[in-house]
């Protein structure tokens, strides 16, 4: 038995025979042409194209007649996209007649063009998003090559499907009632992948590095998504553990379903928040089924990560509009504006070599130089705010000077709207994220000129200890329960109420169990975090007073250690709450 851990990227228990698919791995030829050949290289590649374009409308029509979801038919609009792009062909021709190469490596060479700015980020999110490209890549080169794709949805018995990478196209064609969980080499929980097996409800571990040449066909596997742990070959002790261990999980997440429609309440009458965190729009059933009451964060940065292009103001909207929707007029949306730079880019559109850049040109700061994209997406948001209860966030605000800059601009959109009738809440709420310890230590003061807080502890955390937290090194030194850090929250939350505006949380910290009743007990308004917590995070919430969770916080506030606070909340929760084990 073999034992390999990865990144659990979708909940729940797969047991199984292995169905290793390995056909997207392509030996792309590379041979020179000469001058004349060119054009008989390009007319190679438009045929491809074409035939691409089939197929892909041909998979769209497929998962139309299967019913599967908008967010699916989005990813094959995006790859249509592709193909349509004016620029895409172009570039490709330049290459075959700069290179004098064959069109197979000449697609390929742009393709790592056009991907290279993604691949450089340290952002998860926006390394994934290469996946579209090469996904489209690959199925022109397979018409170059006239090489026939072993089809997912041909398979009719029940497996566990492992792999390298799965293009999300490839996953759209596979049948849901035979593929039980996913093992693959590469991805994340941000990849379309990993969105669609949580969409799927199939278990998922991601990033194994090498599972594919660990395995064969037909061999037992198990795939644990809440752990992120593959079992080659398990001895049989360990298939009849995690025979018990999938009915215990199914058990509990029945029983999770059944707190969807109560809200977030102590046993002593206090009413808290419970929100969603979403990254792209289609996560709207993801928040829904999880008993969401609103949008906490939205991050927009997914419509500007297009190589070559920023999002224009229609297709904004319509994003914007398709989570007001979705989420009904009486849930508050929270729209994040534009959080690029540092360690998020905009392909091509601007250089953002920088020596720092966490602590550089990013957020607001690149907004308030860039006017012109940050109007658009201002005046996309009040536009799409007719459709609910949206409300407005600017990241990483340091100073009042920031926020009164981005409120003037703000205040101009609103302006241009009145001035050319298009219609918007007027009452539209404002707010900020905390997320600069100088903005901390100042809330009381940014508190006077914005609707509601929210703080964004990934960050705060990471300058708060100036700590690194994409450092291995240094990794132990990111603490949530650092005494240094919760003064902090504290004061944050307090400044806020002082001057009568709620105060949410959207960082990771938000979702994470061990820390609901410590933030209970600091006074926080509103947890904002990914779907799949918010139910785990409600029945805690449910399980405490207020009272309870005060008295943890004088218990705490007065210790020296992260060590010593860690240990304590720990042994308060498992003493109060039972927590999902195996």
């Amino acid at each position: 038995m073999k034992v390999i851990n990865g990144i659990p990227s979708s909940p729940g228990i797969a047991i199984g025979k292995v169905f290793l698919y390995t056909n997207q791995n392509l030996t792309v030829p590379v041979y020179p042409i000469e001058q004349d050949e060119v054009a008989a290289e390009v007319d190679r590649v438009k045929e491809a194209v074409e035939k691409t374009r089939s197929d892909l409308q041909e998979l769209k029509e497929r998962t139309e007649h299967l019913g599967n979801n908008d967010h699916d038919n989005k990813i094959i609009d995006t790859h249509l996209m592709i193909l349509d792009d004016p620029d895409f062909l172009p570039k490709v021709e330049k290459q075959l007649a700069e290179q004098l190469i064959n069109a197979e490596r000449a697609l390929e060479m742009t393709v790592g063009q056009l991907t290279e700015p993604l691949k450089g980020s340290s952002d998860e999110y926006l390394k994934e998003r290469v996946i579209d490209l090469y996904d489209v890549c690959n199925r022109i080169i397979h018409h170059l090559l006239c090489l026939e794709r072993t089809p997912l949805h041909d398979i009719q018995h029940q497996v566990v499907l492992v792999s390298g990478s799965l293009m999300p196209s490839e996953v759209l064609t596979l049948d849901k009632t035979y593929v039980k969980g996913f093992a693959l080499d590469a991805g994340g929980r941000t990849s379309h992948t990993a969105i669609l097996a949580r969409s799927f409800e199939i278990p998922a571990v991601l990033g194994l590095s090498d599972i594919t040449s660990q395995v064969h066909n037909g061999e037992m596997i198990i795939v644990d998504g809440n752990a992120g742990k593959v079992f080659i070959q398990p001895d049989q002790s360990t298939i009849d553990q995690y025979v018990a261990n999938l009915s215990k999980w199914e058990s509990h997440e029945r029983k999770l379903l059944e707190l969807n429609e109560l809200p977030g309440l102590t046993k002593d009458g206090h009413r808290v928040s419970l929100l969603a965190n979403l990254e792209i729009p289609e996560e709207v059933d993801s928040a829904l089924s999880h008993g969401a009451e609103g949008v906490g964060l939205y991050r927009s940065e997914f419509l500007f990560i297009k190589p070559g292009e920023v999002a224009a103001e229609q297709e904004q909207y319509e994003a914007y509009a398709h989570v007001l929707k979705g989420m009904g007029r009486d849930q508050p949306v929270t729209i994040r504006t534009i959080d690029v730079g540092g360690d998020k880019i905009i392909p091509e559109l601007e250089d953002f070599d920088e020596e720092n850049p966490i602590l550089g040109w990013r957020a607001v700061r690149f907004c308030l130089s860039r006017p012109d994209i940050f109007r658009t997406q201002l005046k996309a948001m009040l536009r799409a705010s007719v459709h609910g209860r949206l409300r407005i966030m600017f990241p990483m605000i340091s100073g009042v000077e920031e926020l009164n800059d981005v409120l003037d601009i703000l205040d101009s959109v609103k302006q241009e709207c009145r001035d050319e009738e298009i219609p918007f809440d007027e009452s539209i709420k404002v707010g900020t994220m905390i997320e600069v310890p100088s903005a901390a230590l100042i809330a009381d003061h940014i508190a006077k000129r914005v609707d509601f807080f929210s703080i964004g502890t990934n960050d705060l955390i990471q300058y708060t200890i100036a700590v690194d937290r994409g450092n291995e090194k240094i990794a132990y030194l990111y603490q949530p329960y650092h005494p240094g850090v919760l003064r902090v929250l504290k004061m944050i939350i307090d400044a806020g109420h002082n001057e009568g505006i709620p105060v949410g949380m959207c960082g990771e910290m938000a979702g994470d169990p061990l820390a609901t009743v410590l933030l209970l007990g600091l006074g926080l308004d509103e947890f904002s975090m990914s779907p799949n917590s918010l139910l785990e995070v409600k029945r805690i919430v449910r399980s405490v007073t207020l009272h309870e969770a005060q008295e943890l916080v004088d218990d705490i506030m007065e210790m020296e250690s992260y060590r010593k606070i860690n240990t304590y909340v720990r042994k308060w929760m498992n003493e109060r709450i039972k927590f999902f084990e195996y």
